[in-house]
């Protein structure tokens, strides 16, 4: 059994997930009301594989006899300014998402919890891939390069 610290911050995380799940939905609305069905493709697969984050999350819990808590999802944002600053915003949110991460690691390490540190692990890797995705958007729509040319980028690294 897990402690009840690390099970309010898996319960937490796991709402986070499922959030940002949603999120990437509005990202995907915004994108469609754009006629950028690439990156609305794009952002919804980024949606699936936050609610995928978000099952292993409860599956974990459940496997370690922890109760789990599925909180009400606040509502999200589906109209942006720009294609830029959805994707700025997936960028920030995944980088609070590395240091909660981080910080569940942390004390882990501290309770010497040891299989909760190391299925935390997954999603610290994890954490590099999606930072250096969004980043990577991040700049090429920063210098300009027109939305609908980046769109064969989104593509790459879908092999998981």
């Amino acid at each position: 059994m897990i402690s009840q610290t690390l099970q309010q911050m898996l319960n937490e995380q796991l709402t986070r997930e499922l959030t940002a799940s949603q999120q990437y939905l509005g990202m995907a609305a915004y994108a469609g009301s754009q006629n950028l069905e690439g990156w609305q493709a794009f952002f919804e697969r980024q949606s699936e594989e936050e609610r995928e984050h978000a099952l292993k999350i409860f599956r974990f819990l459940v496997e370690v006899g922890a109760p789990v808590k599925l909180a009400a999802l606040p509502e999200v944002k589906s109209e942006y300014a720009s294609l830029l600053e959805a994707t700025q915003t997936a960028l920030a949110y995944e980088q609070k998402v590395t240091r909660d991460f981080q910080a569940m690691a942390q004390a882990a390490l501290e309770e010497k919890d040891h299989t909760t540190y190391q299925f935390l692990q997954w999603y610290l890797e994890e954490q590099i891939e999606e930072e250096s995705q969004f980043d990577r958007l991040v700049a090429l729509l920063e210098s300009g390069l027109n939305p609908f040319l980046a769109e064969s980028l989104l593509s790459k690294g879908e092999e998981k």
